[in-house]
């Protein structure tokens, strides 16, 4: 069935196209008559006014952007469910795209939320080039940068203090007796350096240094994160804790450890980052760093709303929020034999 057209309605309410656009954009001086005329045409035929004409009149979409790296991991699942919850809140809708870490599709993805007309963009990436940005500047189109560092100069930012989070991972499993450890995470993100960073400077300082050869990079594929837990796990003797940097990881490790005939926590300890509901899922339930979800979301959704509707200019505020240890059953304590 054809879609209905702005000329469509115009014709047959009998009126001009520029009548029926005052009505679509609530402007101009219309008796209430036709006005009401008009909008009952337009429901009978089930004509939606065009998001980016709207938006070329000057009127707002009323949609966001939201690029994130890969909607498969647990914490950016989470996110997206929060960010289109608070954006709900406030009458705005969502466009949701993963780049799966491809600049390329990245880039791609920017410049169609940019053909959108979307009010503006969070991004959750950490891949995207100065040129890029610079682009979207060029645009008016505000940005708010997720979970990843951002300079005050060119956007906002919401992000948890990951640095701070490995530190309490790693007080955590000193305190447990553990000074055997290993660390698996995708070290290409800076968000998951700072985590690692964190944790083996608490380490040098209290114990001594993480061997490089028990910290394994690997990205979020399954088949990749499970050859980096199956390669700790191949130490003799193997690490009696691992840190991972996201749940995913985390859960990953449990299970390879329970492949090898390893039982958690009493073969291994595991602590994770994010604090996903996966965590409270998997068996045992799995000790985890928290990153305040709902808080970010918010926080991003009116952050982000204050510099559409205010055009805020740099510096542009940068908030950091602070991360919490949630204690499950993941870890043994030596401390107690």
């Amino acid at each position: 069935m054809k879609k209905s057209t702005i000329y469509d309605v115009a014709k047959k309410a009998n009126v001009s196209i520029a009548t029926v656009s005052k009505v679509v954009n609530n402007k101009g001086q219309i008796s209430e008559k036709t006005r009401n005329h008009i909008k009952e045409v337009m429901e009978e035929m089930d004509y939606e006014p065009s998001i980016i004409a709207k938006a070329l009149s000057g009127k707002k979409t009323k949609t966001l952007g939201v690029i994130v790296p890969n909607i498969a991991n647990p914490f950016f699942g989470e996110i997206t469910r929060a960010l289109e919850n608070k954006a709900r809140e406030i009458e705005y809708a969502i466009i949701i795209c993963s780049t799966y870490n491809q600049s390329e599709r990245e880039e791609e993805y920017i410049n169609l939320l940019l053909k959108k007309q979307v009010d503006g963009i969070i991004i959750a990436t950490e891949q995207l080039d100065s040129d890029v940005l610079k682009k979207i500047n060029k645009r008016n189109t505000p940005v708010l940068k997720f979970s990843v560092y951002a300079d005050p100069n060119e956007t906002a930012s919401v992000t948890t203090n990951n640095y701070e989070g490995g530190y309490i991972a790693a007080r955590y499993l000193l305190e447990k007796g553990h000074h055997h450890v290993g660390i698996i995470g995708d070290l290409s993100r800076d968000s998951e350096q700072k985590r690692i960073q964190g944790f083996c400077n608490y380490f040098e300082v209290h114990q001594s240094a993480v061997q490089q050869s028990k910290i394994i990079s690997c990205n979020s594929e399954l088949a990749e994160a499970k050859m980096a837990a199956e390669q700790l796990l191949a130490f003799e003797p193997h690490p009696t804790a691992l840190f991972a940097t996201t749940d995913f990881f985390a859960i990953v490790a449990i299970n390879a450890a329970l492949e090898k005939g390893l039982k958690v926590p009493e073969d291994l300890s595991v602590i994770g980052f994010d604090n996903t509901i996966y965590a409270q899922l998997c068996q045992p339930q799995l000790t985890t760093i928290e990153q305040p979800v709902e808080e970010m979301a918010q926080l991003a959704i009116y952050q982000l709303l204050k510099i559409i509707e205010e055009e805020k200019c740099a510096p542009f505020e940068q908030i950091v929020l602070a991360p919490k240890l949630i204690e499950r059953q993941s870890v043994k304590s030596y401390n107690q034999d």
